[in-house]
């Protein structure tokens, strides 16, 4: 849907989209927020060409509400695509947590050597009648999407080099603003809001209270300095890096500023188009570079992103096999994963993902709810 469209409509402010520089967003009315993890897997499956007894377990990650209460997200996107008894777990670091899953999913391939594949997914949903993804914050607008990876230690279509992760726990406060910690606002109808958090602090200071002081950007420049080091190259050496769907001025000073480059190594050109879709967001932008040919082998990716606490993390994965349309397993991108084979990175790279757009594109797509 555009941001055109939604000012039209009287949604969006008009000079909050020129501010946010803001084309489009990706929005999925009724459609379940597991559904879209569910289908983005089946995809990532069907390309990895890994069977369902290679995978040892299946992490979700989600930002907001999935369901009922009470039930478990994860399990039903292992029923509609794996359907094996294997552990399904919930992945709860906000807009980080798919690249926390990646780690979390070379764990477990090291350690234990039973099953050659772990499942990624994510999804979210922000259709929701308790928020409002054009208002709840002026740094991003809240996007509906899934994504999903499959890492196998058998090889695939980008080599994981290292991850990493550094937080700022004295920041905290500031996703927490005034809003009590009991009853949990969803429970007493409080809305997703952003916004009134940021209120909160600037009545706050003007007080004389000061706010939790920090800045995320240092966490961003420390994460990936570190992960860098760790996988033995230089930024200079990145070709390109999928960050988090914000808005161009958040964008800015949160990570482009902080990893000193350009809108055009990131994927401004792109996630304008997408808005902020939780922890999908580096994926999405990783699975975009790959299936439009804007990576190749040889080249290397930095995948980064953030969550409340305040938290930065990142992964950086070298692109080892072209993309080819129709083409999945290791038929296809055999040599790659005998030449992974005694490296240290075995067991830490990824087969295949892939995100639910096919019928949202960006553009006047109005659904039932109007987006709200």
């Amino acid at each position: 849907m555009t941001t055109e469209h939604a000012v039209r409509e009287s949604w969006y402010d008009r000079a909050d989209r020129e501010a946010s520089g803001m084309e489009a967003v990706m929005v999925a009315g009724e459609t379940p927020a597991p559904e879209m993890a569910a289908r983005a897997a089946l995809v990532a499956l069907h390309r990895s060409g890994h069977e369902p007894d290679d995978f040892g377990a299946l992490l979700h990650s989600d930002s907001y509400h999935q369901g009922p209460d009470g039930w478990s997200a994860p399990h039903y996107v292992l029923r509609r695509t794996l359907a094996r008894p294997i552990t399904a777990l919930e992945v709860r670091l906000g807009c980080l947590g798919m690249i926390a899953s990646l780690e979390m999913a070379a764990h477990r391939l090291i350690a234990d050597r039973g099953k050659d594949a772990v499942l990624l997914t994510a999804g979210d949903n922000f259709s929701a009648p308790l928020v409002d993804r054009w208002r709840a914050s002026r740094m991003f607008l809240l996007a509906d999407g899934g994504a999903a990876a499959v890492v196998s230690r058998r090889g695939g279509f980008a080599r994981v080099l290292a991850f990493g992760t550094v937080s700022n726990p004295g920041m905290e406060e500031l996703h927490r603003g005034g809003e009590v910690l009991f009853p949990p606002g969803i429970t007493v109808g409080r809305s997703l809001n952003f916004e009134e958090r940021s209120d909160y602090w600037r009545r706050q200071w003007a007080e004389g209270n000061a706010p939790p002081m920090g800045h995320f950007g240092e966490c961003v420049a420390e994460a990936a300095e570190r992960t860098l080091a760790e996988a033995g190259i230089s930024m200079e050496k990145v070709t390109r890096v999928c960050h988090t769907g914000f808005a161009r001025g958040s964008l800015e000073a949160m990570f482009l500023d902080p990893l000193e480059i350009d809108a055009d190594r990131g994927l401004w050109d792109f996630t304008r188009g997408v808005g902020h879709a939780g922890a999908a967001d580096p994926f999405i932008g990783l699975e975009h570079l790959w299936t439009s040919g804007q990576v190749a082998p040889g080249d290397h990716v930095l995948l980064i992103g953030s969550a409340p606490g305040m938290e930065a993390g990142c992964a950086v994965v070298e692109i080892v096999a072209p993309y080819e349309p129709g083409s999945h397993g290791r038929g296809s991108h055999e040599s790659e994963s005998h030449e992974s084979e005694g490296r240290e990175s075995e067991g830490r790279e990824l087969r295949s993902h892939e995100f639910q757009n096919e019928n949202h594109e960006p553009g006047n797509h109005e659904p039932e709810n109007g987006g709200r």
